[in-house]
């Protein structure tokens, strides 16, 4: 979500805008992503996830969610983290995806967080780790760097309709 902010002087004259960006900020492993809440449907604890056969390898499977089956993505898998067990820490951020509706597996959801888009920039062209394909920017924060990550490009078309026919 981005949201305007208007700062104003004592006499009540505008003296900057900055615009903001909601976030909601999560963790996979050391390092911490955000999301545009915009696109967040809700955040759910882990629950049984039922397997695919033949699911692409990052797909863990699928969940009933209120009598819609949803496809389960691991986002460990999907950025090549290494595998690790589910606790009572692991959440499953439902968001909307284009038409479709997907869970994406992470390890803590730390906050809902609002900050200038100022504040942004565009990621390295060499990232370790992650590919800087589903990176729209970084936020340099007081004492963490958060990666702002495009759900529209952690799908590649062709996965996509993979997962249609998961469900």
């Amino acid at each position: 979500m981005t949201t305007t902010m208007d700062v104003r002087t004592q006499k009540g004259v505008k003296a900057q805008t900055e615009e903001l960006l909601q976030l909601v900020s999560f963790t996979i492993g050391q390092e911490e992503f955000g999301l545009d809440i915009q696109s967040i449907q809700e955040i759910n604890r882990m629950v049984e996830i039922t397997r695919v056969p033949n699911s692409p390898d990052f797909v863990t499977g699928v969940i009933n969610l209120r009598g819609k089956v949803i496809p389960i993505i691991d986002l460990r898998k999907r950025f090549g983290f290494p595998p690790k067990e589910s606790d009572k820490n692991t959440r499953i951020i439902v968001v909307e995806l284009g038409d479709m509706v997907v869970g994406f597996v992470v390890d803590t959801v730390r906050e809902v967080i609002r900050i200038p888009k100022n504040i942004t920039e565009p990621p390295p062209a060499i990232i370790a780790g992650i590919g800087s394909e589903y990176i729209v920017s970084v936020a340099k924060l007081e004492n963490r760097l958060l990666i702002l990550l495009d759900l529209e490009r952690l799908l590649r078309d062709k996965e996509k309709q993979q997962l249609e026919l998961t469900k």
